[in-house]
């Protein structure tokens, strides 16, 4: 019998589900995971640290990542032939290099969470490259594509409700000059990507690149 879950907001920090949990339907994300460095982590703290003097309620990021699809809902019995599909249509790509070095504040669709990121300023025609693999697979199973015009980006911290308007103005410029003052930024935030990786519920599925 299908069985009701229940959406028990305290267990994940406030946030809202972009859609309600139903049994068979697997949330689905394809993803550039990023394996931070200690020095990254140095660098985050900094940025968490002063943007708290604005939002004292934002959290820091505990993995990251660069998103090459929205989050869709997959049907239990697709899972195998979209991860299928998704491997033979990434087969053939190879690594490459971007720079993420722009501080942005980023809110969801439904604006229930706020984000800063790191926004990509080199790279991005590789990464469109590869979201247009991503949404042809996508589109065979009848699923959202990615964002027109995306803003790649990697999130560093994040809060409940639309507090975009405290982070922007003299919040981001500070944020900014302390990743442009940050001893290691040119080499931490050059980034290779090796792999692209989606995650369907709890299963979790690697591609690596040529």
């Amino acid at each position: 019998p299908e069985e009701a879950v229940s959406d028990d907001r305290s267990r994940h920090g406030g946030r809202v589900r972009g859609f309600p949990h139903e049994r068979g339907n697997w949330a689905t994300h394809v993803y550039l995971p990023y394996i931070a460095q200690e020095e990254f982590l140095e660098l985050l703290e900094l940025l968490v640290s002063r943007a708290r003097t604005y939002v004292p309620s934002l959290a820091a990021m505990e993995e990251f990542h660069l998103s090459l699809s929205q989050c869709v809902v997959l049907r239990y019995h697709w899972i195998e032939p979209f991860v299928r599909s998704l491997r033979e249509r990434l087969a053939a790509l190879h690594r490459f290099f971007c720079v993420a070095d722009q501080v942005k504040v980023y809110t969801n669709q439904n604006k229930t969470r706020t984000f800063i990121g790191l926004e990509v300023s080199a790279g991005h025609f590789q990464l469109l490259e590869l979201v247009s693999e991503v949404d042809a697979v996508l589109k065979e199973f009848d699923l959202p594509t990615f964002y027109k015009d995306p803003s790649f980006h990697i999130s560093l911290a994040w809060c409940v409700g639309d507090l975009s308007g405290r982070l922007e103005g003299q919040c981001l410029r500070e944020l900014q000059d302390i990743v442009d003052g940050f001893e290691e930024s040119a080499f931490l935030l050059r980034i290779q990507w090796e792999q692209i990786r989606c995650k369907s519920g709890n299963k979790y599925f690697s591609f690596p690149l040529r």
